[in-house]
């Protein structure tokens, strides 16, 4: 389960990468509780603010995938891991200083999205040059493990701090975390390291990352999936804040319970996930569908209680759709391609929130959290439905095109003998 740890250069990545998240995690859970207290538990405002931070991604995101191929990925992750500590340092600052206004948060999520542009691909990506191919399967499924594992602590550990001091303190500790990432990147060894070449500056990058996905059915699938699951996937997080405190009336402690509840699970797939070498594309559908189905159940759950358990298995299929979906991308990719490929793959996947955030946020002030909820697990389900229907008329006009082909090279290969 854990052989891709046998890897120095993982092991410092994986290690920083634990102690980053689970910053990250806390920092997510008091932003958006600050938000909420600044404006009175606005699910608008809620929504709009993880729409921000997803926005440059959909804008730009295409442009961090290619700069993931042109430049060394280790020295471009320090930098953008030391940009995110900055951000995090000062929001904190802000807050403790009373300062704090609803538009910084906004301007700090949209500025976290626009390092996320080039963070996130890259590190991506990075990933096989560590451990290989045959290895890189079981370490993406740990590097699901260990965000996920952060994304049970982290909420948990927040909602008790907001509780003691306040949301300034968490993202003092949040900026902080990001050393134990730049520290483990710093003391990695050069020579073990798996790089490609570097893809010379060149016209039309951009367009030939499109032109090799869309040509692609095996990688086609698993982005479509991922792109319509992320519209409400990525709002779910919003959903569970709103469901806890506008339904159950819970706290700032029960909702970080809540949150990490949808961690257990999302944690549990990713262990799951380890242990399998093969993904298929039967696995990738059923965990989508099942996804769509435990948000239904989720948003009609009689009491707290229920809701928390609904909870874990809709974070376990949420996972495996994810780690399923990057693990077929990034095997399916050539090395040359695979920041452009990965910079796709993060664009669908992200870009998700700015339509389904402010959408459920809406619904939720609309009709109720429970409605948006349904009403999203419900859309969820159709998403993987035209998700497999696009990927056949892909692949049949790529088999006739292929045909098409053959039968006009033939004759002139007998005609020449």
């Amino acid at each position: 389960m854990f052989r891709s740890l046998r890897n120095y250069n993982y092991r410092l990545f994986a290690a920083g990468g634990v102690v980053s998240n689970v910053g990250t995690w806390m920092q997510r859970t008091a932003q958006d509780w600050l938000v909420l207290d600044l404006t009175g538990g606005s699910g608008s405002a809620l929504g709009v603010t993880v729409a921000l931070q997803f926005l440059p991604v959909m804008l730009f995101g295409l442009w961090g995938g290619m700069l993931a191929d042109r430049y060394p990925k280790r020295r471009v992750l320090v930098v953008a891991q030391t940009l995110m500590g900055l951000l995090a340092l000062s929001m904190g600052v802000l807050v403790l200083t009373g300062s704090v206004q609803v538009w910084h948060v906004y301007v700090m999520a949209f500025t976290l999205g626009l390092v996320s542009c080039v963070e996130v691909p890259t590190r991506q990506s990075f990933v096989v040059e560590m451990v290989g191919r045959k290895d890189l399967p079981n370490a993406i499924a740990l590097n699901s493990s260990t965000f996920n594992l952060a994304r049970v602590v982290g909420p948990a550990v927040a909602g008790v701090l907001i509780y003691w001091m306040g949301t300034g303190p968490i993202f003092l500790l949040n900026a902080v975390s990001f050393a134990a990432v730049i520290t483990g990147l710093i003391l990695m060894r050069g020579s073990e390291l798996r790089s490609p070449e570097p893809v010379p500056r060149a016209r039309g990058q951009l367009r030939e990352g499109l032109r090799y996905v869309f040509e692609r059915p095996d990688l086609l699938l698993p982005l479509l999936i991922v792109g319509f699951m992320a519209i409400f996937a990525q709002s779910f997080t919003t959903s569970i804040a709103l469901m806890a405190r506008e339904v159950y009336g819970a706290g700032a402690s029960s909702f970080g319970i809540a949150s990490s509840a949808f961690a257990v699970g999302a944690l549990g797939g990713a262990l799951l996930a380890a242990r399998r070498v093969k993904q298929s594309r039967r696995f990738l559908l059923a965990g989508s569908a099942c996804f769509g189905v435990f948000q239904i159940a989720a948003g009609i759950a009689p009491d707290y209680a229920a809701f928390l358990l609904l909870l874990i298995p809709a974070g376990m299929a949420m996972i495996t759709v994810n780690t399923t979906a990057n693990t077929m991308v990034q095997l399916g990719s050539s090395p040359e391609m695979r920041g452009r490929v990965m910079g796709i793959y993060v664009l669908v996947f992200t870009a998700g929130a700015p339509v389904g955030s402010p959408l459920v946020g809406w619904l939720a002030e609309s009709a109720g959290p429970r409605v948006a909820v349904v009403i999203a697990g419900a859309l969820s389900v159709v998403g993987v439905g035209l998700a497999a229907l696009l990927t056949k008329v892909v692949a049949a006009r790529a088999a006739a095109g292929e045909q098409s082909v053959s039968e006009q090279v033939v004759p002139g290969a007998v005609a020449a003998v």
